[in-house]
């Protein structure tokens, strides 16, 4: 009783007492089952869920390669904005240089727009508003309404057909002849008068042969200039050749390098005076002199020889003329020229049997002696010496020798020597190697001590694997198309290529960096001159392959002088470019030595250097050097830029004939802009 009194009173004990898990599954058991229209909707979203599972799965997996394509397509449009910009340049720099077109340094397509509209005779002001001038001659007004009338008379019996208009300045025929003659030509008043782009030509049905091409008279109307433009375009040629009242640039001769034998001993006072003596007559500046480092410290280090020097510069000094002086580190006359072989210092080689790293290295393991590898600069493996160290003290030595030839002014410069032939770049390029014009050379980076630097940089990129030449580019001989690295769209362009030629060129600024820095405490108020070379084989391709071997970065899709101008300006440098000029043999390697040109002189000027010029080695006869004197003075350049100097290289000495005396003093007095006149024969 007592039980079932307390089960009465509390009838939900029971569910009470059960545990939770219990009641919500009898709640769950006794839920309806959904029929109908809910029954299909509740399946269609049980299905929609496992098909959300599924699809974030793969969603996961194709998200990263989505990322990928999207950073490949930001590439390939960097790529081609790159590209575009390299050909406006291309495009600007033809109107500067070919067009005669006054374009400012940094101009866009509405400067390029004015330009053409003014030279096609419209006026243009500086807010953009352009028309054409209202008071034109009588004689124009009197053509067109004439060439209008008579166009307005054959119209209506004739039908008419639009033709390109072959006008060109060398063909045309003065304006009076053409106004004595009936035009029937039709003209737009929209057009300049001094270049017609289309005209319309009335014309009969060709089986009446009234009117044909070759009795038409529009073939003379076509032809026709005004006679105020042709007359200024025949002044143009007259003055071509004309350099008078142009700025005055200086001109040095290099002298020969056998005048000093290896031990540094003067070989013919007398045949140096006489040569000496000639350039003289020329009215050259001054002379260049080499000072080899193999020579002066050739048999032990830190013993300097300058006693040939020193007599030398005397003989110089009774001439009354200035030096230039090259701190020559690399070796001379290797090749197949024939002339004298000076070669590093012998104590320095005789490192180099013991550790053959110290000099650059291909990557068939072949090494190159011309010069000491850059990844020396800071090793000290020269007898305790590292690289930068023993250049430092050659120069130290011979600035201290020499010191009162500094304060009489008699040495007003000094080129500091940076690689194979002077030059800022890698021995990429060596005759000795076996390689040949147009060949694209071969990356110099394989010694140990490079290497090492390799290593590093991989390392810090995050990618050791890196740490590696190219296995694709090619050998001295090949060219850009025959390669897997330099090809259109080859690896050069790569990630890993980009990372390889981005570290290769900036081993050449850093070398660059370092010598200067020590040459400019040396040589304190003294001209320092850094020579680039002109390596403009393969510049018409998108990857510069030859450039590129060179240490150059300078794809078409990249500014690699920029890089280096900006270490020359920071040490106050003056760049002495070598100028090299068009020849047959261009076209096969897609040279262009002009846009070469173009591109490194005005870069440097833009960038506030100093700037020289060197005639190259084919281009030593008057016609060579005459485009080399006009890349040295621009006449359209608005800002009046030219050359602090120029220094005529020559093949041989002067006294053995090989030069042309009326040749070289016609080009010197170009230079000083104290001729006028066309070329003599």
């Amino acid at each position: 009783m007592n039980t079932i009194e307390n089960i009465d009173e509390n009838p939900n004990q029971e569910l009470l007492t059960q545990p939770p898990t219990q009641t919500q599954n009898q709640t769950q058991s006794h839920s309806r089952r959904p029929r109908g229209f809910a029954a299909t909707a509740a399946a269609a979203a049980a299905a929609a869920a496992a098909n959300n599972n599924s699809n974030s799965n793969n969603n996961n997996a194709s998200s990263g390669k989505g990322k990928k394509e999207r950073e490949k397509e930001k590439e390939r449009t960097k790529l081609r904005e790159r590209h575009r910009r390299a050909i406006t340049s291309r495009m600007l720099a033809g109107l500067r240089q070919y067009g005669n077109f006054p374009l400012p340094a940094r101009a866009d397509m509405n400067d390029v727009l004015a330009a053409l509209a003014r030279e096609a005779g419209w006026t243009v002001e500086p807010d953009g508003t352009t028309y054409r001038l209202s008071n034109q001659s009588q004689s124009h007004h009197h053509l067109h309404q004439q060439m209008a009338a008579a166009a307005a008379t054959t119209t209506a019996a004739f039908p008419v057909r639009s033709v390109e208009s072959p006008l060109s300045v060398k063909n045309c025929s003065v304006k009076a002849s053409v106004e004595c003659q009936p035009s029937v030509l039709r003209i737009d008043e929209s057009l300049s008068p001094a270049s017609f782009d289309s005209v319309v030509i009335p014309e009969r049905d060709s089986r009446g042969g009234e009117f044909n091409a070759s009795t038409s008279p529009i073939n003379n109307s076509v032809e026709c200039l005004e006679a105020d433009q042709l007359i200024q375009d025949v002044r143009a040629e007259e003055h071509e050749d004309d350099f008078t009242g142009t700025p005055y640039i200086p001109v040095y001769v290099m002298l020969a390098n056998h005048v000093i034998n290896n031990f540094c001993q003067l070989v013919d006072p007398e045949l140096i005076r006489q040569e000496i003596s000639q350039m003289k007559a020329l009215n050259v500046d001054g002379v260049i002199v080499n000072c080899w480092w193999g020579i002066v410290e050739g048999w032990n280090p830190q013993k300097y020889a300058w006693s040939g020097y020193r007599e030398l510069f005397n003989i110089i000094r009774e001439f009354n003329l200035k030096v230039q002086v090259v701190m020559a580190f690399h070796e001379y006359g290797a090749n197949d020229s024939g002339d004298a072989w000076i070669s590093l210092p012998q104590w320095v080689m005789e490192i180099g049997k013991g550790n053959q790293d110290i000099f650059f290295t291909d990557r068939e393991g072949r090494r190159n002696t011309e010069c000491l590898s850059w990844g020396v600069d800071k090793e000290r493996v020269l007898n305790g010496r590292t690289g930068i160290e023993v250049y430092f003290d050659f120069m130290r030595s011979f600035r201290t020798e020499f010191d009162d030839l500094f304060v009489a002014g008699l040495i007003c410069a000094v080129e500091i020597g940076l690689g194979p032939s002077g030059e800022l770049k890698y021995p990429s390029l060596s005759e000795r190697m076996g390689w040949r014009y147009p060949g694209i050379g071969e990356f110099q980076c394989y010694d140990r001590y490079l290497q090492q630097s390799l290593r590093k940089a991989a390392k810090l990129r995050g990618h050791s694997f890196w740490a590696r030449g190219p296995d694709n580019a090619g050998q001295y001989n090949s060219l850009p198309h025959e390669t897997g690295f330099f090809c259109e769209r080859g690896d050069y362009d790569s990630y890993y290529g980009r990372f390889f030629l981005n570290w290769y060129a900036q081993t050449l600024i850093d070398h660059a960096d370092n010598v200067l820095s020590l040459a400019s405490l040396a040589f304190e108020e003294t001209k320092i001159i850094v020579k680039v070379p002109g390596v403009y084989w393969w510049y018409k391709t998108a990857s510069h392959a030859a450039e590129l071997t060179a240490g150059y970065y300078n794809p078409s899709n990249q500014d690699g002088y920029a890089p280096v101008f900006e270490v020359l300006k920071k040490h106050s440098v003056t760049m002495k470019f070598v100028c090299a000029v068009p020849s047959l043999q261009d076209q096969e390697a897609l040279a262009d030595p002009e846009g070469l040109s173009w591109q490194v002189l005005n870069l440097a000027w833009d960038r506030g250097l100093a700037v020289a010029g060197e005639n190259a080695l084919s281009c030593y006869d008057r016609e060579g050097c005459m485009r080399v004197v006009e890349m040295a003075k621009p006449r359209n350049d608005p800002d009046r830029r030219h050359f602090s100097f120029f220094m005529y290289q020559q093949p041989s000495s002067l006294l053995q004939g090989t030069i042309c005396f009326s040749d070289l003093g016609y080009v010197i007095k170009c230079m000083h802009g104290d001729i006028a006149g066309d070329l003599l024969p």
